[in-house]
């Protein structure tokens, strides 16, 4: 045996000749990679197939979500659409009608005492001023009634109840207006005005017993199912709102556990397309609860700032127009003095009341309780003026509640100026001076009146409409607004996951 020493030993030449066989076996049946190889590649190929289905998983949740906000955000602002179309086209509408055709009868019925009281005896002796216009007057508010009538038979149809109210409205109207007419027929005649005033009379108490009565009963029912429409839009906007707001959270967690799951699968920091897709899910929350939370105050300026002064002045006003009316009553049916005098009272009492139990008593107390009012020395009343005052909101609004009270105060100290001539027995001199329109006498004092009651009336009633357009503004920019960012979200979800995913291909 040969033994080398520090050399390496070549191989023989059939030595030689194995190792090259031995190289192509190799080639031929590749090695088998070890064990702990497999167990590596197997994790990865599970871990690939479980980081799939998360991924998976998160985007069909995203766009679940997606999907869920742009259905409720939808009905949301298809809701919010009904709720004005109803509120104001149809409770504010139907209340404001209803005041006004209670204010149109009132003054039928003013005029008609005025247009007897200044027409003379069968034509001799007519107060030509006073009487033609209140013959005009007589037809402008017969045609304001007639057409009020009109869209109130329209406004309530579907209203088994107001429908019956209004079918009853027509029917008494027709009545009175026959009445009045024969009145009017009778006081022609020379030695008519005791049956005019007879038929008058029948007249003014179908008026306070059955029109009035009705026409308000209308108003109170219009304006409850207007409080009960808004109450109910409020609570949906909350619910909205909540509902939004806790999709819109879950979108976002759902967005964040895929960027995060990217970020340890594909070891890259952030997903542009993902980021994007965060970003217009965070606008979407943002202009969804701008709108319900701009909805909400647009229906409490509607409801509360503006509409309930429009009922409480409108009530006022048609008061304004029944409390002249029985001054005129008082000056012409002698035998019914007391009566309309405690009307009177009673009426006045409804819009500005002191406490006082009669006439002169009531006067003094007003003059007196509005001065202190003025100089800030307190609110010493209540009534209509006194919730309007207690709700001034808009510019320009508190002087003319004001100016309204003010021109109120002058009228009734005229009212005691009348009374103060009948009790002298000089009824010729409490007649002009209660049916002129002449400066300084006491219709031109109601004119100054009813005019400033009618401003503050215009001022609410603008900022009600003008609730209402802001309403329906913020519905047509801020539910797109949202609406596209959620869709945009999707689509860049979509966008951003569609690499990543072929890489598993």
């Amino acid at each position: 045996m040969t033994v080398t020493v520090g050399k390496e030993r070549l191989p023989r030449t059939g030595d030689r000749g194995t190792a090259r066989s031995t190289a192509q076996s190799t080639a031929r049946h590749p090695a088998r990679p070890a064990p702990a190889a497999r167990v590596r590649r197997l994790v990865r190929r599970r871990y690939g197939s479980a980081l799939l289905a998360r991924v998976h998983l998160l985007r069909l949740s995203v766009l679940l979500l997606t999907g869920a906000l742009v259905t409720l955000l939808t009905v949301a602002g298809l809701g919010l659409s009904g709720t004005w179309d109803t509120v104001g086209g149809r409770d504010a509408p139907r209340t404001v009608s209803a005041a006004d055709l209670n204010l149109a009868l009132d003054d039928m019925d003013a005029q008609a005492a005025n247009i007897l009281l200044s027409s003379g005896k069968g034509g001799r002796g007519k107060a030509d001023v006073p009487y033609e216009k209140a013959v005009r007057l007589f037809g402008e508010a017969r045609r304001d009634a007639g057409r009020e009538l009109r869209a109130l038979s329209v406004a309530v149809e579907g209203d088994a109840d107001a429908e019956r109210t209004v079918s009853s409205l027509i029917e008494d109207f027709a009545r009175y207006e026959e009445l009045v007419g024969r009145a009017l027929e009778e006081d022609a005649r020379p030695d008519g005005k005791p049956a005019a005033v007879g038929r008058y009379r029948t007249a003014t108490d179908l008026v306070a017993d059955a029109l009035l009565p009705r026409a308000r009963s209308l108003v109170d029912t219009t304006d409850r199912a207007f409080r009960d429409e808004y109450d109910a839009a409020r609570t949906r906007l909350w619910i909205w709102l909540t509902a939004s707001a806790v999709l819109c959270a879950a979108l976002l967690g759902a967005l964040g556990a895929l960027q995060l799951c990217l970020a340890r699968a594909f070891r890259r920091v952030v997903n542009p397309a993902l980021a994007g897709a965060t970003l217009c899910a965070l606008l979407a929350l943002v202009a969804g609860s701008l709108l319900c939370a701009s909805s909400a105050d647009r229906l409490r300026v509607a409801r509360h700032d503006a509409f309930d002064s429009v009922v409480a002045l409108s009530r006022a006003r048609a008061l304004a127009y029944d409390i002249n009316a029985d001054e005129s009553r008082y000056l012409l049916d002698r035998d019914r003095r007391d009566r309309y005098q405690r009307s009177f009272l009673e009426k006045s009492r409804r819009l500005y009341d002191t406490g006082s139990l009669d006439l002169p008593g009531y006067r003094t107390a007003l003059a007196e309780t509005w001065r202190d009012h003025r100089d800030g020395r307190g609110d010493h009343f209540t009534g209509e003026f006194r919730h309007e005052l207690d709700n001034i909101t808009f510019a320009g609004e508190g002087a003319a509640a004001e100016r309204t009270v003010d021109a109120y105060v002058a009228y009734q100290r005229d009212d005691g100026t009348i009374r103060s001539l009948v009790a002298q027995g000089r009824e010729a001199e409490a007649v002009a001076f209660g049916i002129s329109w002449d400066e300084g006498k006491s219709n031109a004092h109601f004119g100054a009146w009813t005019d400033a009651l009618g401003e503050t009336i215009g001022i609410n009633r603008a900022a009600f409409d003008g609730a209402v357009r802001q309403g329906r503004d913020d519905i047509a920019v801020l539910l797109p607004a949202a609406v596209g960012a959620l869709l945009l979200a999707g689509a860049l979800t979509f966008a951003g996951l569609r690499p990543r995913l072929a890489e598993f291909r």
